[in-house]
C-alpha cells in the first residue's frame, strides 16, 4: 500500500523509524511538513530524496500515486490534512485526538462515508493482549455483572529536562495528551460509552508542566458502570506502566491488569480473583502486532478488505467526546455530560 506521511517532528520521524520502515505492506512514497527544519532532519535521518519530500498536504497528492494517507503531524493539523486527503480518495490512519472538538471529528467522520474511504485512529494502547483479555472476560459474564472500574496512571517526569520543553508547554497534557489513551481504554474494556464525567486537574508545586499535569475523575458510564481515573505526568510514588494499572470489580471476583510496560506486550499482566477464592495470574495470548504495528496491521485489512476497524473515526468519537468532556469538567467543577 502507497503512503503519504504528513508530520515529520520527532513523534513523526519515530512513526517512520520504528513502525514503518521494515513493515513489509506499508511504503512511504511521499512525506510532509510546513516545517523545513523538520523536513531537512528527516531528509537526513532517512536519506530521503527532495523529489519526494512536499511543504503542503494538497502538493503531495497531486504529485504523488498513493492509496492512503499517514497523519502523525500535531493536533492543528489532523483536520486539514485528513480533509485533504479524504476529499481526495485517500484513506486515512491518523494519531490522537483526531480533532479539536467533537464537531470537527464528526464531519471527518462524514467526509469519509460520503467519499467511501477508510478513517481510522491509532488508538495503539488497545493493541495489547493484557486490555483485550480483560474485555473479553467482562463481555464474557464469567465473574457476573461490572460494577466499579479503578485506574491509576502514574509517571515521575519531576526533574527538569531540557528535551521536554515542548511537552511541558502543552495545554491540558495529561487529560488531552495522555488520559485519551486511558479513557479508549474504558470504553474498550467496559464495552459501553461514557455518560458523564466530574474531574478535578491540577498542578502539583514541583510541576514544570505551564498547565495542569494531574487530575482525578469519576465516569459514568451508559451501563451504569462507574470508572475511577487517578492520573499524573508528576507523581512522586512509582510509576505505572504507560496504560495504567487497572482493578475492576465484579459480582463474583475481581480482576487486576496493567499494560503496555514495554512495546512487546510480553509484560501484559493480568491477574483474576473469583469470590471466596485466591488472586491467581492468567496467562495471556501473544500477539505477532502490538501498539503502533497492531494500528498500521488493522488499517492495512481494513483498507484490503472494506471492513470498519475497530478504531474507525465513527468508533473514536466516544474517546474524544470523553476526554474533551473532562476538560471542560475540570475548568468548571461541575458533571458534565458527554456527547453522543
Amino acid at each position: 500500500m502507497k503512503v503519504i506521511q504528513v508530520g515529520l517532528g520527532g513523534w513523526g520521524r519515530d512513526w517512520y523509524r520504528r513502525r514503518i520502515q521494515g513493515f513489509r505492506d506499508v511504503a512511504v512514497v511521499g512525506f510532509v511538513d510546513s516545517n523545513e527544519a523538520a523536513l531537512e532532519a528527516a531528509r537526513d535521518e532517512f536519506g530521503m530524496d527532495a523529489g519526494v519530500c512536499h511543504d503542503d498536504v494538497v502538493s503531495a497528492l497531486e504529485a504523488t500515486e498513493s492509496d492512503a494517507v499517514l497523519i502523525t503531524a500535531s493536533l492543528p493539523g489532523h483536520v486539514p490534512a485528513a480533509a485533504a486527503a479524504l476529499a481526495a480518495g485517500r484513506h486515512v490512519l491518523m494519531e490522537k485526538p483526531f480533532a479539536p472538538s467533537v464537531a470537527e471529528a464528526r464531519t471527518l467522520v462524514g467526509a469519509a462515508a460520503r467519499a467511501g474511504r477508510i478513517l481510522m485512529i491509532s488508538q495503539n494502547y488497545r493493541f495489547f493482549p493484557a486490555p483485550i483479555a480483560a474485555r473479553q472476560i467482562v463481555t464474557s459474564g464469567r465473574l457476573g455483572k461490572l460494577g466499579v472500574v479503578h485506574v491509576d496512571f502514574r509517571k515521575n517526569n519531576t526533574a527538569y529536562d531540557e528535551s521536554r520543553t515542548r511537552h511541558y508547554a502543552l495545554p491540558h497534557p495529561l487529560l488531552a495528551d495522555m488520559a485519551i489513551h486511558h479513557f479508549d481504554l474504558m470504553r474498550m474494556v467496559v464495552n459501553a460509552d461514557a455518560r458523564r464525567i466530574r474531574c478535578h486537574s491540577f498542578n502539583p508545586p514541583w510541576s514544570h508542566f505551564s498547565d495542569h499535569a494531574a487530575a482525578e475523575a469519576v465516569v459514568e458510564m451508559h451501563d451504569g458502570v462507574v470508572v475511577t481515573y487517578r492520573g499524573s505526568w508528576v507523581s512522586q510514588t512509582p510509576a505505572t506502566p504507560w496504560s495504567g494499572e487497572w482493578r475492576l470489580e465484579f459480582e463474583r471476583g475481581e480482576l487486576r491488569f496493567s499494560s503496555r510496560d514495554d512495546e512487546t506486550g510480553k509484560a501484559d499482566r493480568l491477574w483474576i480473583r473469583e469470590a471466596g477464592g485466591r488472586e491467581r495470574p492468567v496467562r495471556l495470548a501473544g500477539m505477532e502486532a502490538v501498539d503502533r504495528t497492531g494500528s498500521l496491521v488493522e488499517f492495512v485489512h481494513a483498507v484490503r478488505t472494506g471492513e470498519a476497524p475497530s478504531t474507525s473515526g465513527e468508533a473514536n468519537v466516544g474517546s474524544i467526546a470523553l476526554t474533551y468532556a473532562a476538560i471542560k469538567a475540570a475548568a468548571e467543577g461541575r458533571w458534565v455530560d458527554v456527547e453522543r
